[in-house]
């Protein structure tokens, strides 16, 4: 049978009756074999809905299966199949409520600007146990008179089980931050993409005359007295990358080992190695692997494969990835010898060596 629905042309729903699949899925509801699970549900033409948001959810954290009657149509297994949704996906034999509801992140991306943070989303979007909010909120750095309730409206639909995060990079250098997601929760887990400071600030540059293009060149902006090579720490993108600084305010409100560090660069160079560390510290199974993943020689950064149920590759936009400005290699290097005493604090804090020049 399983060769037969590969053949090309053939009809998966002349392999899989309507009956067997609402068996596999059924059957499967409560299983923690994940091979099992996607196996099923690729037979069943519901893979797509496991691979992005979970079992046995859709993208947007609703029920396949609703009192019985499918997204797709009443009972559909998949688009364009009728009969009765499978029992049993509203409770478990314990009793569990299977309803999936809008809750406070238990993960917050917290930075850092032009670090990688949404590569690190989209990435941690594809395991099935993270529901994740895609634009940024803002809400501890500029909308928190909103309340916690405002917040939580925002969060997607989440089952128990899975873990709800949202980023916001600019948490990580606002002062008022720290005792703010501590008040919300105490245990919250928080994950800081860091970058080669002196890259990630020409990356900041970049982006801003991308929008503003009459603003002063880097070397200007730089420095207070180019003359005497005072650095002027207080703009914004060299501001960002002092993150000892930042890190330290952190460390003062959550325990070092409920933030985890993500390297900007190897983000890059090898993607699911670091997504394995941050699976890792959420707790979660090993399920974004390196068959996730191809490098996109054109932009210069790892790209998602064709996942299922789409007809091309997944990229990051055309805003990420952007050739930077060009830069004095003097002011480069007097850049490199500011943060030098920065980055060796934040590496006796982080525990780690980032090997930035």
């Amino acid at each position: 049978e399983r060769e037969r629905s590969q053949q090309p042309g053939s009809d998966i729903k002349a392999v899989f009756s309507v009956a067997r699949c609402r068996g596999l899925v059924s059957g499967l509801q409560h299983s923690v074999d994940v091979t099992q699970k996607i196996e099923a549900l690729t037979w069943c033409g519901l893979v797509h809905e496991f691979l992005v948001s979970g079992w046995p959810y859709d993208r947007n954290g609703t029920s396949v299966y609703k009192d019985g009657v499918s997204a797709a149509g009443e009972g559909a297994l998949y688009p364009g199949e009728t009969g009765t949704g499978p029992p049993g996906l509203d409770t478990n034999s314990s009793g569990k409520d299977w309803t999936a509801t809008r809750r406070l992140p238990q993960a917050l991306i917290i930075g850092v600007k032009k670090g990688g943070t949404r590569a690190l989303l989209e990435f941690l979007r594809l395991h099935p146990d993270i529901r994740a909010l895609g634009s940024e909120p803002h809400f501890f750095d500029r909308h928190y008179a909103r309340g916690l309730d405002w917040y939580r409206s925002m969060m997607p639909k989440a089952l128990d089980g899975q873990i709800v995060m949202e980023k916001t990079p600019r948490y990580f250098v606002t002062v008022e931050t720290p005792a703010r997601v501590h008040a919300m929760s105490q245990d919250v887990k928080l994950i800081v993409v860091v970058r080669d400071p002196v890259t990630r600030a020409i990356s900041d540059y970049t982006q801003i005359i991308s929008k503003t293009p009459d603003i002063p060149p880097f070397e200007s902006l730089a420095f207070k007295n180019r003359t005497t090579g005072q650095i002027d720490s207080l703009w914004s993108p060299l501001w960002i990358g002092l993150y000892a600084q930042h890190l330290e305010r952190w460390l003062a409100w959550f325990p070092r080992t409920q933030i985890h560090l993500v390297s900007g660069e190897r983000l890059i160079s090898d993607p699911a190695g670091e997504l394995g560390k941050v699976q890792d510290f959420l707790g979660l199974q090993r399920i974004v692997t390196d068959k996730h993943f191809y490098f996109n020689k054109t932009k210069g950064f790892p790209c998602l494969k064709k996942p299922e149920g789409s007809s091309k590759p997944h990229c990051l936009g055309k805003t990420k990835g952007r050739t930077h400005a060009s830069i004095d290699p003097e002011v480069m290097q007097r850049l490199r010898d500011f943060y030098k005493p920065h980055n060796q604090r934040f590496y006796q804090m982080a525990g780690q060596d980032f090997g930035w020049q």
